[in-house]
């Protein structure tokens, strides 16, 4: 995530330098979750077929590549729209080529009982990957675009050395191995799509990433300059490093407050309270005009997130069928990361017409919404679970 952030910030900032075209930087958001959207259901198919430490080596040379060939073009004043629209698509395929296997990966390395650890732990490095890699991205800039960039390639290489031998994935799994499936199309889609329906747990998890990313998703940090102009009266740069930094902040300290203490058992009933939670301290992060409440609900804020992201993500991996797992993962990615195309819509365009205040307190308010609505079906289906074991145990009458 740190060489994915600079390389975003060295490109964005050149593009924008050359090009000042507003068109290009919307192109740049959706050709980075349009992919998940499209293709994670067949990423995670691929988990299921081949080794995932291949696909990750394959993902991450692609990285690479595009990295190189932003410097080469920079290096050369040749850099044109058409070059920046094909590179910027190729970095999106490969972001959602490496995710699911990467979850796959780790289900082998930890195993099911230090799952939801190890998937929290994940999370964790990638906020610290968001939040370092804007800064040395600013740093490698002042060694010029293409000097910056070529550095940036090589931060690719200790994964893929490491995982050329790392003793984990399909050929270092216990017991019988699974079945190989092949990859289908459209029939692997329509049987992940049956499975996640069957399972309450599934269902419940990926309606619950798809609507925190189609509503909300991290759309409102694109508009955090504008809030923080608003709260700021004066002090805009400090204002909008601190708002930034106390959402990473809150993250970091769930990470640490969840491994030390064992708290938060993943369960789907609290998975959806704490996304309740998330909804309102952004609505009241919305809506707050006074500095200091508004950095304490950011804080909350980036600690549920982080706290029922992670929970979704580790629920899914232990709910979902083993043949099919990666299927299910890239449905899960296709939800949490692929509804985020849209985000933009619901918070960015809807703000342009309403105010980005009210627009991100509406939907969040409309999310709290549909995630009680999820909860409140759940615990029915669980109820209604109890109860039936319990009346088919019973002796009949004589």
């Amino acid at each position: 995530m740190t060489a994915d952030f600079i390389e975003h910030v060295i490109s964005y900032w050149v593009v924008f330098q050359k090009f000042q075209s507003t068109g290009l930087a919307g192109f740049a958001v959706i050709a980075h979750w349009l992919p998940f959207l499209l293709f994670s259901m067949y990423a995670g198919a691929l988990g299921d077929r081949f080794d995932t430490r291949r696909i990750i080596q394959i993902a991450m040379l692609i990285f690479m590549g595009v990295s190189i060939s932003w410097g080469v073009l920079f290096y050369t004043d040749r850099l044109e729209i058409w070059h920046a629209c094909v590179l910027l698509v190729l970095h999106g395929l490969a972001g959602v080529l490496w995710n699911p296997s990467v979850q796959l990966l780790l289900y082998d390395m930890v195993g099911p009982v230090q799952l939801p650890s190890a998937v929290r732990l994940v999370a964790t490095a990638r906020n610290l990957g968001m939040l370092v890699g804007p800064a040395v991205g600013a740093l490698l800039l002042q060694l010029g675009p293409a000097n910056g960039i070529f550095i940036n390639a090589l931060i690719y290489l200790p994964t893929i050395l490491w995982l050329w031998k790392a003793p984990y994935g399909p050929k270092f799994r216990k017991g019988a191995p699974q079945p190989v499936r092949p990859v289908r199309g459209m029939v692997d889609v329509v049987e992940t799509l049956r499975a996640v329906r069957s399972n309450r747990t599934l269902l419940s998890m990926m309606l619950l990433a798809g609507g925190a990313s189609l509503f909300v998703g991290n759309a409102y940090q694109a508009q955090m300059p504008e809030l923080a102009h608003d709260l700021g009266r004066g002090h805009v740069d400090a204002m909008y490093s601190l708002l930034v930094g106390a959402d990473a902040l809150g993250a970091l300290i769930a990470a640490v407050v969840l491994e030390t203490r064992g708290l938060l058992p993943p369960t789907p009933r609290t998975a959806l309270v704490l996304a309740m939670i998330w909804c309102g301290a952004l609505a009241g992060f919305a809506l707050s005009t006074f500095y200091p409440i508004a950095v304490a609900l950011l804080l909350v804020a980036g600690f549920v997130e982080l706290s029922f992201n992670s929970m979704a993500q580790a629920l899914v991996q232990l709910n979902a069928p083993t043949p099919i797992r990666g299927r299910v993962i890239g449905v899960f990615a296709m939800s949490s990361l692929g509804m985020r195309t849209f985000s933009g819509v619901t918070v960015g365009l809807m703000g342009a017409v309403i105010g980005v205040h009210y627009s991100l307190a509406l939907s969040a308010l409309v999310l709290l919404l549909v995630i009680a609505s999820l909860f409140v079906s759940d615990t029915r289906a669980a109820a209604r679970e109890m109860i039936e074991p319990a009346s088919g145990s019973r002796e009949p009458e004589k």
